[in-house]
């Protein structure tokens, strides 16, 4: 039987609604990103570097969003291991192709017993969320059948719901990252992404503060904007 990431009401399991927070990796190195900041800096101001401080490498970066030149943030980058979220996100993920992805195989993994995600509003309605965890139980099932008929996982995976939790590393450089931010921290924007990237973003802001401090974020609506720009 699959188990939910969300919440779950069966004694030994645990409470999952956190696994996101829990798992978020970040491959960035907050010192080295700095660097690449002041190297940008002084590349910009011809020869500046023996003048730079924090305050004006600050300065640096956020005049240059201001102004439309974000090229300069295509030279840094960060890299995330993102585990506990589902397969419908990272459909939506993967549409931003200035980014690199390595994503958990269902060809090569064995989905039996798969872990599946359980979206708020569905967790609201009993009625909904029992016809939802009645499809995922048949679901397994039916996976777990074909397999033991002998079809190949490549074969058996056409079953697999898009709830399926997955696993994937994604990198990325900062001007792309803050493209989607802008664009997936939007109220508009489905509520899965909406947390992964918030996540993200409140990694980045203390990782490189230079670059991404100037998103306010809101808690409430699990949203966040750029005071500096609508479009970066």
């Amino acid at each position: 039987m699959p188990n939910s990431r969300w919440r779950t009401t069966t004694p030994g399991r645990r409470y999952r609604r956190k696994t996101l927070i829990g798992a978020l990796e970040a491959g960035l190195d907050g010192e080295r990103c700095a660097e690449a900041v002041r190297a940008l800096e002084d590349a910009q101001r011809r020869g500046a570097l023996g003048r730079i401080t924090d305050e004006s490498e600050k300065n640096f970066i956020r005049k240059s969003i201001i102004s439309g030149h974000h090229s300069i943030l295509e030279h840094a980058s960060a890299s995330f291991r993102i585990l506990g979220a589902s397969r419908a996100f990272t459909h939506q993920l993967v549409r931003h192709r200035l980014a690199s992805y390595s994503q958990q195989s269902q060809r090569y993994v064995d989905e039996a017993g798969f872990n599946f995600i359980l979206p708020p509003e569905i967790l609201k309605n009993s009625e909904a969320l029992a016809l939802y965890r009645g499809f995922m139980n048949q679901a397994a099932e039916t996976y777990a059948s074909l397999r033991k008929l002998g079809m190949k996982k490549e074969d058996a995976r056409f079953v697999l719901p898009n709830a399926l939790e997955s696993q994937i590393v994604f990198s990325a450089n900062f001007r792309e990252l803050r493209t989607i931010f802008n664009l997936r921290l939007a109220r508009s924007a489905q509520w899965e992404i909406r947390r992964v990237c918030l996540l993200m973003l409140k990694i980045l802001q203390a990782e490189a503060p230079s670059v991404f401090g100037d998103y306010v974020i809101n808690e409430e609506d699990q949203t966040a904007a750029s005071v500096l720009s609508k479009v970066t």
